[in-house]
């Protein structure tokens, strides 16, 4: 029987996810956007939208480096994307240093499970949102697919199908299009042994998902499928939504 999320406090999950994260970033390099399955759709999107942000997107950014705005935690990542020339800024979700109605495409890839205040960093995104502008979000699902990965990596909650729609409906997002997503293992054995390592033998642990899952995740990672709306996603652990801002 898969365990339930547990209630975790603001200040502990950053703990968390400061410790998770700044360790990662440290010893990763940035992978250019045109290295994910993302790009075909993100490349078009960012050629007719020039105000851009993306939020928290460690070394692994989507969007352009260049011309698109950054917000991120991670110092590590904040340095990195610095030296490639990228206009990047300290921040956190839950309070973007962002002027409203500010950005025509907004980007935040595996980032609202991990806040405790789910419903305040959606209204960020829907604050620093132009009305027309496309939001492209992605949450992992089904509450019972909960393992102790999730609370490890610093997770707070998975979705439910449902509940994510009416969450963005309710601060202002239509629900366009969607796409299966990710590249986590779909063995649990061998996630649970990676937490082992990470546990035990973080530093080698970071180093083999850095310089070897890593590359053979983007080697084989699939072209995404993209679909209207939200349909049947049981048994899909994460999924790629495509918003649009309403308003104006």
């Amino acid at each position: 029987m898969a365990a339930s999320s547990p209630v975790r406090s603001d200040a502990e999950l950053l703990r968390v996810n400061r410790g998770f994260y700044e360790a990662l970033w440290a010893q990763a390099r940035l992978i250019d956007p045109d290295r994910f399955n993302t790009w075909p759709l993100l490349r078009e999107l960012a050629a007719a939208a020039p105000r851009r942000l993306e939020v928290a997107p460690g070394l692994r950014p989507r969007l352009p480096l260049e011309d698109t705005c950054f917000v991120d935690l991670s110092h590590a990542a904040l340095r990195q994307l610095h030296a490639r020339g990228a206009s990047a800024m300290h921040g956190m979700i839950g309070a973007l240093p962002c002027a409203d109605a500010r950005f025509d495409l907004v980007c935040a890839f595996d980032i609202l499970e991990h806040v405790a205040d789910d419903e305040g960093a959606l209204r960020e995104l829907a604050r620093v949102a132009a009305p027309g502008a496309t939001l492209l979000l992605s949450v992992p699902l089904h509450a019972d697919a909960w393992t102790a990965f999730d609370e490890f990596v610093g997770h707070c909650r998975r979705y439910e199908p449902e509940a994510i729609k009416a969450k963005l409906a309710a601060h202002g997002f239509a629900l366009e299009g969607s796409a299966i997503y990710g590249m986590q293992p779909k063995s649990s054995r061998l996630l649970d042994l990676g937490q082992w390592f990470l546990t035990h033998r973080r530093e080698r642990a970071m180093w083999w998902y850095n310089h070897v899952f890593m590359p053979l995740g983007l080697r084989f990672q699939k072209p995404l499928q993209w679909r209207d709306g939200l349909p049947e996603v049981d048994g899909v652990d994460e999924v790629l939504l495509v918003c649009r801002r309403l308003g104006g």
